[in-house]
């Protein structure tokens, strides 16, 4: 049985010749497989349909330049699953560059990137699909396609009919440049059962019912303004609230760990980041600023800051490791398409720490950074199935430093990662620019992924900033820095949240911890003073003295997703008590306003 990816890189394949079928004037160029399925990108600038009515097109009786929309998904589906039944092998062959010119004489998409495997010196291979007969003789009905290889060797009895579903239209630009040609991109999920897609489908729906951009406006935690500027979230009272927790608990797993609290300004002048090397690999992606005389770099990134606090100080062997913390807000110029309310932003608050330390404390440096991880997000109830990439080199790229640099700090990484019994894998390609890193991956509540915290391991910086310590010889000797975050950006982690929890923060992260509902105007008095005890407790409690019915009251404390709701009526101000009601788990009864204020500071304390 072929694996997924090659069902997905088939099906790839069988959009392209759906789609060449219904809209024989399209221009097919490249269709690879991504997480979930797979797309392909067409050019219908000059396409038409066929098979299709006036109506159905809705585009009239002139059917020339019709782009499908959404709308025409189940029709082009419908005629996959038809060419799928008379697909019985799937037959690649290497072919001349003549050859293949004259195949897709028709197609300057393929043509370009016939010239450039030419250029490179790469075979040409075409794979046709179609009846089995088709691999000695092309049939009428196969479908020729450039490709690396990589399929199912039978698609109809190996593709189930029903474990695969095309899924949204969007625009795209040929080869992901916007000078190019906008192309038409036709997405499609593919598992390798039905049980697995439906899975999916529903895992989506749920999704969206807790899109961060939709509970981020709903419950009041952030705002986006256009007179502000894409990708520059302005955060709300209760988003200001849910992020100072957030701070305030990274601290507390920091504070007695070594680490010092530094702070850093917003912007620097271009030499400190041509340097660092940030200048060269983030060119595009940097905010210039020019004051009266010297030009500046909103900052990218916190680390080239530290370094020179670090080195404004005589160290000595006895001082390392030396620990910076900082939650500091950097900048990137993102382009305006990519943005994403809180996870992808223009303004990056990271929980920054760089620690510089000695070669042989790298072990030991990592553990506790793992140690802070693993309960940072236990308390977020995320630890559960987790792993970790060791992000190394690629053959291509751009990374700073020498071979020899990188293969002890790659080495330094994995003894770590072994020492510390991480599940974890290595990955070519994505190490960061000028070191390995251990990226980790949680999954939430209903079961996506997310790259979240990071260890870094770093030789070039000190060497670039000439940093070093005095050893036990009285020598010279150069640090190494390992860069960490816990939560990743504080803005993308937020909006993790709001998905991970559906706005149901626990206790100790809401808002809005507690609300007082008073049944009617006599006991309002009596519900303030309630208020007012939580309050000086230390627990954010609100007051709803609005002439709502009770029913009201609590459907919008429920709607606000508070956890406790404190109901006073006559009993209640009899007793000198309130009737508490959970949020997560229902009606718990009358408790005095002494012992709700006792069983709260605990729930918050403990952060459960």
């Amino acid at each position: 049985m072929s694996s997924i990816e090659n069902k997905r890189h088939t099906l790839a394949h069988l959009l392209a010749a759906a789609v060449m079928e219904m809209y024989p004037n399209a221009k097919a160029t490249i269709g690879p497989t991504v997480e979930n399925g797979f797309y392909y990108d067409f050019d219908f600038n000059n396409a038409d349909s066929r098979g299709m009515n006036a109506e159905e097109r809705g585009t009239g009786a002139d059917s020339r330049g019709h782009k499908p929309t959404e709308a025409d998904l189940p029709k082009i589906e419908a005629k996959m699953h038809e060419l799928l039944k008379t697909w019985g092998s799937v037959v690649g062959k290497e072919i001349s560059s003549e050859d293949a010119r004259t195949l897709f004489k028709d197609n300057p998409y393929k043509l370009e990137l016939i010239d450039e495997l030419v250029q490179k010196g790469e075979p040409l291979t075409v794979y046709t699909s179609g009846p089995r007969e088709s691999a000695s003789s092309p049939h009428p009905s196969a479908f020729s396609d450039l490709c690396r290889g990589g399929h199912a060797e039978d698609p109809a009895k190996e593709i189930a009919p029903d474990s695969f579903k095309l899924d949204r239209i969007a625009g795209a630009y040929w080869r992901g440049d916007e000078k190019n040609t906008m192309l038409t991109r036709i997405y499609g999920l593919a598992f390798d059962t039905k049980e697995e897609l439906d899975a999916y489908l529903l895992q989506q729906e749920e999704a969206a019912k807790r899109d961060h951009r939709k509970l981020g406006a709903e419950l009041k935690i952030f705002t986006l303004s256009p007179l502000v500027g894409s990708g520059l979230p302005l955060l709300q009272p209760n988003g200001a609230i849910i992020r100072r927790e957030i701070e305030e608990y990274l601290w507390s797993l920091h504070k007695d760990k070594g680490y010092s609290r530094v702070w850093t300004p917003h912007l620097a002048k271009e030499a400190l980041y041509e340097t660092s090397g940030h200048a060269s690999k983030f060119g595009d992606e940097l905010f210039r600023v020019s004051g009266k005389e010297e030009k500046f770099f909103m900052k990218p990134m916190n680390c080239p800051h530290h370094m020179q606090i670090f080195a404004d100080n005589q160290f000595s062997y006895r001082d390392m490791p030396v620990r910076y913390f900082e939650p500091a807000t950097v900048y990137r110029d993102e382009k305006t398409g990519q943005l994403a309310g809180l996870t992808r932003v223009r303004s990056i608050t990271q929980d920054d720490g760089h620690l510089f330390c000695r070669t042989t404390q790298i072990g030991e440096e990592v553990s506790t950074i793992v140690e802070v991880i693993k309960e940072f997000y236990k308390t977020m109830n995320m630890l559960d199935g987790y792993w970790v990439r060791l992000s190394v080199r690629g053959p291509e790229g751009m990374y700073l430093g020498s071979d020899e640099v990188w293969d002890t700090a790659e080495k330094a990484l994995e003894d770590a990662a072994r020492q510390n019994d991480l599940p974890y894998k290595r990955v070519e390609g994505e190490a960061a620019f000028y070191g390995p890193k251990l990226d980790f991956m949680f999954k939430d509540a209903i079961g996506r992924e997310w790259q979240l915290a990071t260890i870094q391991c770093d030789f070039n910086l000190p060497e670039r900033f000439d940093l070093s310590f005095i050893n036990e010889k009285g020598e010279r000797e150069r640090p190494v820095v390992i860069h960490r975050a816990i939560s990743g950006s504080l803005e993308r982690f937020m909006g993790v949240m709001i998905e991970h929890f559906a706005g149901n923060f626990p206790t100790w992260l809401s808002p809005i911890q507690a609300i007082v509902l008073p049944i009617s105007e006599k006991h309002a008095d009596f519900a303030q003073a309630a208020r007012d005890a939580l309050r000086k407790a230390g627990i954010r409690a609100d007051l709803d003295h609005s002439d709502e019915s009770l029913g009201k009251k609590i459907r919008n404390a429920k709607h606000a997703k508070i956890p406790y709701l404190l109901v006073i009526g006559d009993a209640e101000v009899a007793n000198n008590e309130a009737t508490l009601e959970s949020r997560d788990h229902g009606k718990i009864g009358s408790l005095s306003i002494k012992a709700i204020v006792e069983k709260l500071k605990e729930e918050i304390a403990t952060r459960v």
